[in-house]
């Protein structure tokens, strides 16, 4: 029996969606042979939010993260270059997707891989250009984000609350990979749900 596939709406420059992905990778890896690629679309946060992602909070975010259920994650992030915007490299992650749902998925991990573990600028357009050779994608300075809209529309009009949000056949849920809470000083407590996130992915990837 085929798979179904693995949608995902979440933002580039989301930490938490870093780690559900990367969860969700490795459940589908060791659970399926075939190895149904993700469509990892996009939810830019900076249209849904009306401003741009805070520097200071996500790195904050990135410190409890890797403290608490993340440790081998966030390697090399440099909140001193944090990204002005995801809006390009979302529509980087969009062309890949044109060229086959193999290729979107790994451009997909490889903008986050720069983002949090190399510690790279991921608006600069540079960077997204070496990105997109490394993957024989092509890309040039007139930056597309139509596609990047589309899917902000298609996913509010499917109920996305957040990033990242998983949907699988009739199922849906949003960030399965972790219980977010926050503690009586305000600051995060977080734990994986690994059983309830394989339960989730069950229906999609089979063997």
């Amino acid at each position: 029996m085929k798979a179904n596939v693995l949608e995902v709406y979440a933002d580039i420059w989301c930490p938490f969606a870093h780690v559900g992905l990367r969860a969700a990778k490795a459940v589908r890896d060791e659970r399926s042979s075939h190895r149904e690629p993700m469509m990892i679309r996009a939810w830019p946060l900076e249209l849904v939010n009306g401003v741009a992602m805070d520097s200071a909070k996500t790195a904050d975010h990135v410190r409890e993260l890797r403290a608490q259920v993340a440790p081998t994650l966030f390697a090399g992030f440099d909140e001193a270059v944090f990204p002005s915007s995801s809006l390009p490299a979302l529509a980087l992650v969009a062309r890949a997707y044109d060229e086959g749902p193999h290729v979107g998925e790994a451009m997909s991990f490889a903008v986050r891989d720069a983002l949090f573990e190399r510690g790279e600028d991921i608006s600069d357009f540079e960077v997204l250009a070496e990105l997109a050779g490394r993957l024989d994608v092509a890309f040039d300075a007139r930056i597309e984000l139509d596609a990047v809209y589309e899917d902000w529309r298609t996913g509010q009009a499917r109920g996305v609350k957040g990033s990242p949000h998983f949907f699988c056949a009739n199922s849906n849920a949003f960030c399965p990979a972790l219980d977010i809470e926050r503690d009586t000083t305000g600051h995060l407590s977080l734990h994986l749900r690994s059983s309830e996130l394989e339960t989730f992915l069950a229906g999609c990837f089979r063997s």
